[in-house]
């Protein structure tokens, strides 16, 4: 099921007046029409917090059509029973050039949304990898520019970078998550470019310094010289957890140091609040995995 098409521009910055230029991107996401929060896996969770489905729901929505009004395709996978975090389609795989590698869960309540999505993809037309080792999709797996940046030291196990580096046959950066909040590279990196500019500099992000060991911290600093450094505060309610498509950046409506740092660069940030969402541990990237055909 999906609305709208995917007519992608192939910049992200327009080299002659310097103004971003915005991308249409395709995206898959998942109705939280069984969302709940009914067991803790981060530290976002607590089933004794009262959840409203039809709540997650509404604000879903919103978000859904922001992506319709950027003029972006969204095609959708159905929810299905027993599987809560579904909602939060990043984590069930990455795709590239027609390829997805599928993902294989850390914690028994999710390892069957791996097959889930697996099937999805396979039934869309995508040639579909299937993992050996544990991988929570575009939550530790990113794509930035050409270079692929994978997250490990909480979910994903760092064996399968190297399954993703075979597979796409793309530089793929290990970084190293140390900071049990920020428990995938997503919660604290924000893609700001999906491609590179045309002015021959590289794609950019935005990024929580903290999250990472002083290794991983070295390797952003080298590659990323012009990243947003972003504070705890918007961090902490998931304002990292973005989407861009090269000039807007869709973002938690909280997070509002981040906001003005997006103006300051020439982004257009727009704030959505998935607060609902936020209670299991998920915000505007978590919902969105892309898809790269």
């Amino acid at each position: 099921m999906s609305s709208t098409l995917n007519h992608p521009t192939p910049t992200t910055q327009d080299a002659t007046t310097g103004t971003r230029v915005a991308n249409r991107r395709r995206y898959l996401m998942c109705r939280p029409d069984r969302f709940t929060v009914s067991y803790r896996i981060n530290p976002w969770m607590n089933p004794d917090d009262p959840t409203d489905t039809s709540l997650a729901v509404s604000q879903w929505e919103q978000l859904h059509q922001a992506y319709l009004d950027l003029g972006h395709r969204i095609d959708l996978i159905d929810p299905l029973d027993g599987l809560p975090d579904m909602v939060f389609a990043a984590n069930g795989g990455f795709t590239l050039d027609g390829t997805a590698y599928g993902a294989k869960f850390t914690y028994q309540e999710r390892i069957p949304e791996g097959p889930a999505y697996m099937d999805w993809f396979e039934a869309n037309g995508f040639r579909v990898e299937r993992p050996e080792f544990v991988n929570e999709g575009e939550g530790d797996i990113m794509l930035v520019g050409d270079t692929i940046l994978a997250g490990t030291g909480f979910r994903t196990d760092p064996r399968s970078h190297d399954e993703v580096r075979r597979i796409f046959d793309r530089e793929v950066v290990t970084l190293n998550l140390v900071n049990p909040s920020f428990y995938h590279l997503d919660t604290a990196i924000a893609v700001l470019d999906p491609v590179a500019p045309a002015d021959g500099s590289p794609a950019n992000i935005a990024y929580l310094p903290t999250a990472f060991d002083e290794a991983s911290n070295r390797i952003l600093e080298q590659r990323y010289p012009d990243a947003i450094h972003v504070s705890t505060e918007d961090a902490a309610v998931l304002g990292l957890n973005s989407i861009s498509n090269g000039r807007e950046v869709v973002i938690a409506a909280r997070a509002v140091g981040f906001e003005r740092q997006l103006r300051e660069r020439g982004y257009t940030p727009i704030g959505v609040d998935l607060s609902e969402l936020l209670l299991g541990g998920g915000g505007v990237k978590c919902c969105t995995l892309e898809l790269r055909g």
